[in-house]
């Protein structure tokens, strides 16, 4: 399997599949096929249904399948960027909520709760999050532009509301206050940081889409006032 991440800053990302290669993907990510890809849409039974609708997921998901050689486009639903992702057993990563795209069969997409309750209604996170896992290529979409930060065992990084877009699963997170009343006031940066500690990746978004929204709807906001 082959493919090429194109378009920036509305990314798709283009898979050329073998005959009998399959991949899959939420329901209304495909943007075009070739002749003689099938498509078969599951649901994976009720628990996993309902894992899928906590994490931002639609119930059912398509996949995928190559009848004769062909291709396939996923495209992302915001500007940003498409991130490919290796997954492997015991290397598992933990999204934000409707980061995944597509993937090969071999992943799965499950629920990732915070052990911390702070992180997730705080944090600006979620509380449910996203964990992918099993064997496989991902494709995760990321709002804006992404920078990895690599984290020492021990390391933290202090991470502005709705900027973490996507860690490792060896890292662990949760909340800090921003510091006095006087900060959390007039600081303009919020109440609380999220605190993210390695070992491991940690992937960071430039424009989350929370941001984005707000900063499309003030200006007309002040033209209805």
């Amino acid at each position: 399997m082959q493919y090429q991440i194109k378009g920036n800053p509305l990314p798709y990302v283009e898979i050329n599949l073998e005959q009998g290669e399959q991949v899959k993907c939420q329901r209304g990510a495909m943007s075009w096929m070739s002749a003689g890809i099938e498509m078969n849409t599951q649901g994976g039974g009720l628990g996993k249904m309902f894992s899928k609708a906590l994490t931002g997921e639609a119930m059912f998901e398509n996949i995928y399948t190559a009848r004769t050689p062909g291709y396939i486009a996923f495209a992302s639903s915001l500007p940003g960027n498409i991130l490919p992702v290796q997954i492997e057993p015991g290397r598992d990563v933990i999204c934000q909520k409707s980061a995944y795209l597509a993937a090969t069969t071999g992943v799965d997409i499950s629920i990732f709760f915070h052990r911390r309750l702070g992180a997730g209604f705080f944090g600006g996170e979620g509380f449910i999050m996203q964990r992918l896992s099993g064997n496989g290529r991902a494709f995760v979409q990321i709002d804006g532009s992404v920078e990895v930060k690599e984290l020492a065992p021990g390391e933290s990084l202090y991470i502005d509301t709705g900027y973490l877009a996507m860690m490792d699963s060896t890292c662990s997170m949760d909340i800090q206050t921003v510091g006095s009343v006087k900060n959390a006031l007039l600081g303009g940066e919020g109440i609380f940081n999220t605190v993210v500690r390695g070992p491991g990746k940690v992937y960071l978004q430039s424009m989350p889409v929370a941001k984005l929204s707000a900063s499309l709807y003030m200006p007309q906001a002040g033209k209805q006032l």
